[in-house]
This record gives structure tokens, sequence and C-alpha cells, in this order.
């Protein structure tokens, strides 16, 4: 089989300084058909590794990514299906502002991109409340239940000492090798480079639309 390859990341973020349901990171892993017990996803406090292997597309997907800041895994969430690993991740420090990126490295990453669907600005996050039908399919990711009843917060010692191999250097093998949203949240352009109307001042209160240019 061919080396593992970095699966493409969406991501997307809430904040708040005094309620800790409302404050976490919105992540999916685009990799579809990893059976459940064919695959290692330890996340730890500071960072989240993940390996499986897809059974339609015979390819093995790898991935690593060290946050910004700490999370609480026993407080996070996963749903998993045919096409990708979706999580909702506590950020572990109550704050308003947002993350500035999603990774401690500021390097650009050509796997990363913003999630449009869920991205909302930190100043209209109030205004746009999260999907109740979303997150009530989510699963804990520690304790009992969950996901197959297993505590991803204790998963990387389970593994071995050896654990998941370097995937710093997997990032040319993705499928998508052009350059895509990064880890920083962009601003909002139009087709022709101008910066988009926020949605406030439109009096709306809906996102712009965004349609990314491959």
């Amino acid at each position: 089989m061919s080396a593992p390859i970095t699966p493409e990341v969406l991501w997307a973020q809430r904040s708040s300084s005094s309620d800790p349901t409302k404050n976490h990171i919105f992540l999916t892993l685009m990799v579809s058909d990893v059976p459940a017990d064919d695959m290692k996803l330890d996340l730890q406090p500071t960072k989240l590794s993940f390996k499986g292997t897809s059974t339609s597309k015979k390819v093995t997907y790898a991935v690593e990514l060290e946050f910004y800041a700490e999370i609480d895994p026993k407080e996070s969430k996963i749903h998993h299906t045919g096409r990708d690993i979706e999580l909702v991740l506590r950020k572990k420090e109550l704050k308003e502002e947002y993350w500035p990126r999603l990774l401690k490295d500021s390097k650009k990453m050509h796997f990363l991109k913003t999630n449009f669907d869920k991205w909302v600005d930190e100043d209209e996050q109030d205004a746009q409340p999260d999907d109740e039908d979303y997150m009530s399919k989510m699963n804990p990711m520690g304790g009992d239940g969950g996901f197959g009843g297993i505590d991803f917060s204790k998963l990387g010692a389970a593994q071995g000492a050896g654990g998941l191999p370097d995937l710093g250097d997997m990032a040319n093998n993705g499928e998508d090798s052009s350059e895509g949203d990064d880890d920083e949240m962009p601003e909002l352009e139009d087709e022709e480079g101008k910066t988009a109307p926020a949605a406030a001042e439109t009096g709306t209160g809906d996102k712009p639309k965004v349609q990314e240019v491959e």
C-alpha cells in the first residue's frame, strides 16, 4: 500500500468567556469509508493524531494537529460517518476572543481549510446560535458510551510507546495539492478580490455567501 496521505481538514470556532458549551472548535476530518474499528484517533489536550484506511479508496489517511491552545478531551464530542469524522473540541480556557488560528505553528497548511458552513465572525456569534440538531448527534469522547465506549484521551498510551509515526512531512502527499484556505481565518472576498461586506452591515444577520475558487 502507498504511503499515508494527509486528508483535508475543515474547521470553525465559537468562543465565550462565561459559557463552556459555547466555547469550542468545530473540526472535520474528510476521510471516507474508514471503519471505526480500523482507525487510531488519539485526542490529547494539545494535539490530535489520526490514522485510518479507507475501504473504498484503498488509501491510508494520517494527520497530526498540534493545537494553538489546550482543549478538554473529556468534554469534546465526535460523530463518525461514512464520509467524514466530525468533532466538537471544547476549548479549555474560557475567553471571549477567537483563537487567531487552529494550529500552534503559524505556517500555512494546504490541507487545512475554513468550514464556511459553520464559520461565524467573532462579533456576530451571539446572533448565530449553534445548530441544536447538529450538536444532538454528537457522542461524548470520554467516559462510557460515546464513540465505541473508547476514551480517546487515553488511547495514545494503549497504542504503545511508539504511537503514530511522525506525520510532519506528509503534507505534500495530500490528495489536494492546490493552495486553499490556510489555518488562519481569511477575510471573505468577492470574485473581484474586494472584501465582502459583513453581515452586520447588510442588516440581515446572515453570513455572506462565499464561493471558494479552486
